[in-house]
């Protein structure tokens, strides 16, 4: 019965999302996020239901007629970084079966990104996407942070099935990633129920993280905290809040957490430790002979570690073992090499940049100041989440932080759009202003020149329907001086100047 009803859904999505292009990327979303036909157990489970969303997906765009490409360096930084790691695969050292099967993977997700960033436009559809990437993993977060609380915190916490975030450390960094958007539609709802859940919300997902028992995941979900309450409506108030609230999980924690989590200041007694020691040696390794295109997809093999593995005993305990580079940062090193890394590292100086200016410049449009500065600077706080919490996991290929990326890039085109008008009629209203001054400067008789004409007849005068006013010369003579006439043009009448005459008792005032 759940493999009919999920079945049904997707079949009606794809439909839509042939004249809606930007249900696909809803779709596209939810699917590659949540899997939730791996929670059902008959035909729908082993389905390829991404594919097909993202067949469909680019269908709809392609043939849709609402669309258009953001012009952000955003867009470019994405597309420098596909171009990269395409060229790496072809340059790889690794087993050419799994490099293929990564670029692949890896080329759906940057596709539907580029599909997403044509089709998605305006607050409700980019508010619709952010709602779908949350809803995804908080789902998991909730219902794991209940498991906790209900157990004590005993047992971990794991994320979907057969996905990249099925793991206990990764399922927490994407918790960390996506809890600043759940307080974002806290901040930005009217709606009462909202209000009254989502704190509930992010409190089960706050004890997920923690019933993970991921000690990557603490450093994480600490950094996270703080700058989410620097970058709250309230940032000494929430702040407080937050603090207390982190107190009380982590005593609520039993012994064994805190003992799992005291092995951060003596890491050199732990084996965990150790292997990530070991990886992040094998893959510097590896970037240092072969600095620009590393070894390209799929660097945990024993092949690639017999060569660049260090034969330290003290790492005895990683030999023979393919290990993951338990690091963004040292998997971008070892599989796209220094120019691989130096890119990655550029598109979220990027994000953070231009979330930050996005929001001052969103903060003066009244149709966008209650909703994008708020938006943008929770796409920072996911950010540092992300950066800290991945240095310790191998999720550069994982589609999820990558949204933040397109939640900027979108929010960056509503600015735009919004500032055009307002800029180009500024623009206009300057040039009019510079025309104007020498036009009205060349119509306007000095005093020489009227006096010349008073003498003088005009030659061949053209006559005009209607004439311009022109400043008085009166107004410029001297006080107590005789008023000069100004003249007329032959046939035409001459223009009131507007004087009152002073009274005979008291003598002319300067203007």
């Amino acid at each position: 019965m759940r493999d009919i009803a999920l079945s049904l859904i997707i079949s009606w999505m794809l439909l839509v999302s042939l004249k809606r292009p930007e249900i696909g990327a809803y779709l596209w979303a939810w699917l590659s996020l949540m899997n939730p036909h791996r929670m059902t157990y008959g035909f729908a489970h082993d389905l390829p239901w991404a594919m097909i969303a993202a067949l469909f997906g680019l269908m709809g765009a392609l043939f849709s007629r609402h669309k258009s490409m953001p012009r952000s360096a955003g867009v470019w930084l994405l597309a420098l970084l596909w171009a990269w790691m395409s060229l790496t695969s072809l340059t790889s050292i690794n087993p050419g079966d799994a490099v293929l099967e990564r670029w692949i993977f890896v080329s759906k997700i940057m596709l539907m990104f580029f599909v997403a960033l044509l089709v998605v436009q305006g607050r409700s559809q980019i508010e619709v996407l952010v709602a779908v990437v949350a809803v995804s993993l908080a789902f998991f977060g909730v219902k794991g942070g209940i498991f906790t609380v209900a157990t004590g915190g005993s047992y971990r916490v794991w994320g979907p099935p057969d996905s990249m975030m099925e793991e206990n450390n990764a399922l927490a960094v994407s918790l960390i990633i996506v809890l600043p958007f759940v307080y974002y539609f806290w901040s930005v709802t009217t709606r009462r129920w909202l209000r009254l859940a989502l704190p509930w919300a992010m409190l089960f997902m706050g004890a997920s993280i923690l019933g993970s028992q991921s000690r990557g995941a603490l450093v994480g979900v600490l950094a996270m905290s703080i700058f989410l309450g620097l970058k709250s409506k309230h940032p000494v108030r929430f702040s407080l809040v937050l603090g207390a609230l982190l107190v009380l999980l982590i005593a609520f924690m039993p012994d064994s957490w805190s003992e799992r989590m005291s092995t951060i200041s003596n890491h050199q007694e732990d084996a965990s430790a150790t292997q990530r020691f070991y990886a992040w040696i094998s893959m510097w390794n590896v970037a240092v002979d072969r600095p620009l295109v590393g070894a390209g997809f799929r660097a945990d093999n024993l092949a690639l570690y017999a060569v660049y593995g260090p034969t330290d005993p003290k790492y005895e305990v990683a030999f023979g073992t393919p290990w993951v580079a338990h690091s963004i940062y040292f998997q971008a090193l070892g599989e796209h090499g220094f120019v691989g890394l130096g890119l990655f590292l550029l598109i979220w100086a990027w994000v953070w940049r231009a979330a930050g200016r996005t929001a001052r410049e969103a903060a003066t449009v009244p149709e966008l100041a209650d909703w994008v500065p708020v938006l943008m600077r929770m796409c920072q706080v996911s950010t540092i989440g992300f950066l800290v919490g991945g240095a310790f996991l191998s999720l550069m290929n994982l589609d999820l932080p990558y949204y933040i990326v397109i939640f900027v890039i979108l929010c960056q085109r509503e600015v735009q759009r919004a500032r055009g008008p307002a800029t180009r009629a500024v623009n206009a209203s300057a040039i009019a202003g510079a025309g104007a001054g020498p036009a009205m400067a060349a119509g306007r008789p000095s005093r020489v020149a009227g006096a010349a004409s008073s003498s003088v007849p005009a030659a061949n005068p053209q006559p005009t329907a209607v004439s311009t006013p022109v400043p008085n010369p009166v107004s410029m003579a001297r006080p107590g001086a005789p008023r000069r006439a100004r003249p007329a043009a032959p046939g035409a009448t001459a223009p009131h100047d507007g004087a009152r005459p002073a009274p005979a008792n008291r003598p002319p005032t300067r203007r």
